[in-house]
């Protein structure tokens, strides 16, 4: 059960805070998005300490008119998991489970922030999460989900951006657990294996609502991992969904979403459809997912901390631009009638998918 504690960076399992171990791969992370509501302006930041490889890093994202800005920071831990800065990035617990601040300091970039997430919903517990390389155990985490305002402010030069939690929604979780971090493996499992994941995430804003869907699909396209849920203004949530239907149309030749359409079905036979469609594409290397030099985990010194932009007109399709969020507008049409929202979707796709017509490692049919 999910507890206040659990908004702390001091777990040692992939189960809450009452539970503790060690693992060398262990790891404890936020992460957070936020966006208009009508413009593509998005950002996202990321928080994560490594109690066993004694390390703490973050990242902050900032897009706007087309451009991706990105701020990381690296440092050592020093054994105090509660000291949650790294460099010019700050994450604070205000109150646990509704609401907490997210902080940009002067840095290389000319931007700075002072940011507060409210709550909208109650966090949501999603299933853990395990994945094998043969008989080894590589990943095996927990994770909660919760929906959000955003308030503050950014200072873009010498711009003042004033964030109104009317018009910014967001995302965030806390995951923890185990899965590769740091360094690679100095003796992998043999005979090697081509390495597969699938990974559709998706949590959405309406006016009165939110959702949040996700599939981890194996080769073959069935859901080994997944999880829906809508959650109501007054309180109620929907979650007895007995079936679930994807259909993905991709870009010609690449392996990046056009459009998603979803089919939820409860045991009442009631019927939630989804028109999912991605406006602009933002790189989760911006945030250290992939990243060759900055990858989560890696030791950069004593605390090292560095900047770089991505023009989001070129893509270039491959390692470490893989895995990215997808700024969307979103339709969904259930017994109550036909709504709009905004949302984003997450998307990372290594090895085959039969579905998606995928063989190989990165190929683009």
């Amino acid at each position: 059960m999910i507890t206040k504690a659990d908004d702390y960076p001091i777990h040692q399992l992939p189960h809450p805070v009452s539970e503790v171990g060690t693992e060398r791969n262990f790891y404890d992370r936020y992460f957070f998005n936020g966006y208009s509501k009508k413009e593509n302006f998005y950002f996202a930041a990321v928080l994560c300490l490594y109690p066993n490889l004694n390390i703490m890093d973050a990242s902050f994202t900032l897009v706007k008119d087309g451009i991706q800005h990105n701020i990381r920071s690296s440092r050592v831990l020093g054994l105090e998991r509660l000291d949650t800065k790294v460099g010019p990035i700050e994450v604070k617990v205000i109150n646990p489970l509704e609401k907490l601040s997210v902080e940009l300091s002067e840095n290389d970039s000319n931007i700075t922030a002072k940011l507060v997430f409210q709550k909208r919903f109650d966090p949501m517990q999603e299933p853990n999460m395990t994945l094998f390389n043969g008989p080894r155990k590589i990943m095996d985490t927990c994770r909660l989900t919760q929906h959000g305002n955003w308030s503050g402010e950014f200072k873009i030069n010498e711009e003042l951006i004033k964030i109104d939690p009317k018009d910014f929604v967001g995302t965030r979780d806390r995951s923890w657990g185990v899965r590769p971090v740091g360094s690679g493996d100095t003796q992998p499992m043999v005979p090697f294996e081509m390495p597969q994941f699938f990974w559709l995430w998706a949590p959405v804003h309406f006016d009165d609502l939110a959702t949040h869907i996700y599939f981890v699909d194996n080769e073959k396209g069935e859901a080994d991992n997944s999880f829906a849920k809508i959650q109501y203004a007054d309180g109620k949530e929907q979650s007895n969904f007995i079936s679930h239907e994807k259909n993905i149309i991709y870009h010609r030749q690449t392996r990046r979403v056009k459009s998603l359409s979803l089919k939820l079905k409860t045991s009442k036979n009631e019927q939630f459809e989804f028109e999912i469609t991605p406006e602009i594409n933002i790189f989760m290397c911006g945030l250290g997912y992939m990243h060759p030099d900055w990858g989560h985990g890696q030791y950069k010194g004593e605390l090292v901390t560095q900047y770089d932009t991505y023009d989001l007109k070129e893509d270039p399709q491959d390692p470490p631009f893989l895995h990215l969020q997808a700024l969307c507008n979103v339709k969904l049409k259930s017994p109550e009638g036909e709504i709009s929202g905004r949302g984003v979707l997450e998307q990372l796709f290594l090895g085959p998918h039969e579905p998606s017509g995928f063989k190989d490692l990165f190929d683009k049919p």
